[in-house]
Parts: structure tokens; C-alpha cells; sequence
């Protein structure tokens, strides 16, 4: 049997390379898009009078509970609405992500991973879904390069699981490179929202 087994060098990246990758990378990025975050955060607070940042419950690691942050793309306190101009920008564009280099800085999230999902989303999760929490949440993911938006339920989960399981530095590198290309093409970032299909649908189809 190897020294270094498959599972040996998963387990070292994910326990020391991955996290020490992600605040290095978050702090980096934080930096150098300063400027950038300081001018969107203004221009939120003029468009709301109101706290840029949007504070939500997300489950992390294990299922655990933390708060991500995002910039605020909503006209009420329902967050039901974006706004017509500064809300649809930042989405297309996914800048209203940012603010979650604070996340990986803080060691709740990592720069690739599952996407985190609603709290109230984890008690219809099978036991395989659930797999997906078996590693940090991330800003962005497998699917969210691999279609986003355009994919169904069904598919993200199961690119959730399958990412969860196979993590390794390549599979993160190469997500990170079609993170890039995919922004660049903004591709599957403004897919009508009334043409995916809600988690609660989804839910209600495999009953």
C-alpha cells in the first residue's frame, strides 16, 4: 500500500491546501477589488438609502448555519424584486457575489464548491443529496459552470454530489477556469427566473 494514498492526499488538500488556498486567494481578491466593491457598495446605498449588503442564513459545512453576504439586488425587504437597473446588473454581471471573499476569509465558504442553498431546502434532501454538505460551500461550483441556471433540480444536485466526492486541486483549477470563461461569456447568468424551475416544484414532481 502507498505512503501517499488517493485518500491520504484528499484528505491533506482538503484539510491544509484547500483552506489555506481559499483565505490567501479571498484575501488577495478582496485587495485588489477594493476600489470596485467600495464603488458598487456606494452606488447600493444610493440606490436603497439602505445597507448595501444582503445578510442571509445558509447551511455550510455539515449542514451548519452561517450568514452569507451578498450585495443587495432587491427593491423590498422581501427580497422578491431586483431592482431595474443596479439589481439586473449585478446579477448578469454576478458581482452581487463578491461580498462572499468575506465568507472564504472567515472559513465558511471556499472559493469552489457547492453552491449554498435555502435553510429551508435541507429536510428534502435525500441521504445522497446530503453529501453535498460534506465539503465547504463555495462561490462558485461544478454546476454552476456546468449550465447554472438552465440545469433542473436533478442534475445540479447530482453535480453537487459528484463534485463533493471527487474534489481534488485539478477538478478546482479547472473549475475555476470556466468560472472565468463562463463570466466573460456571461453565460447561463441571466436565464429568465421564471423559466427555472423552483426548488419547491422540484420537490412536490419526486413525491
Amino acid at each position: 500500500m502507498p505512503i501517499f494514498s488517493a485518500r491520504h492526499m484528499r484528505n491533506f488538500y482538503l484539510g491544509l491546501v484547500k483552506p489555506c488556498l481559499d483565505r490567501f486567494t479571498a484575501f488577495v481578491a478582496l485587495v485588489f477589488l477594493l476600489p470596485l466593491l467600495l464603488i458598487i457598495a456606494l452606488t447600493v446605498f444610493v440606490q436603497f438609502g439602505q445597507t448595501p449588503f444582503f445578510v442571509q442564513d445558509r447551511p455550510g459545512f455539515n449542514g451548519q448555519i452561517f450568514k452569507l453576504f451578498k450585495f443587495r439586488t432587491m427593491k423590498n425587504k422581501d427580497e422578491k424584486e431586483v431592482t431595474p437597473i443596479v439589481g439586473k446588473i449585478l446579477r448578469v454581471s454576478s458581482l452581487d457575489e463578491l461580498p462572499q471573499l468575506l465568507n472564504v476569509l472567515a472559513g465558511d465558504m471556499s472559493i469552489v464548491g457547492p453552491r449554498p442553498l435555502l435553510v429551508e431546502y435541507l429536510p428534502f434532501y435525500n441521504q445522497e443529496q446530503m453529501t453535498r454538505h460534506s465539503v465547504k460551500p463555495g462561490v462558485t461550483g461544478l454546476a454552476q459552470v456546468s449550465g447554472r441556471n438552465r440545469l433542473d433540480w436533478d442534475s445540479r444536485l447530482a453535480l453537487d454530489v459528484s463534485y463533493a466526492k471527487e474534489i481534488s486541486f485539478k477538478l478546482d483549477l479547472i473549475i475555476l477556469a470556466r468560472t472565468i470563461v463562463q463570466l466573460f461569456k456571461r453565460r447561463d447568468t441571466s436565464f429568465p427566473d421564471n423559466e427555472v424551475l423552483k426548488f419547491s416544484d422540484y420537490v412536490k414532481r419526486s413525491e
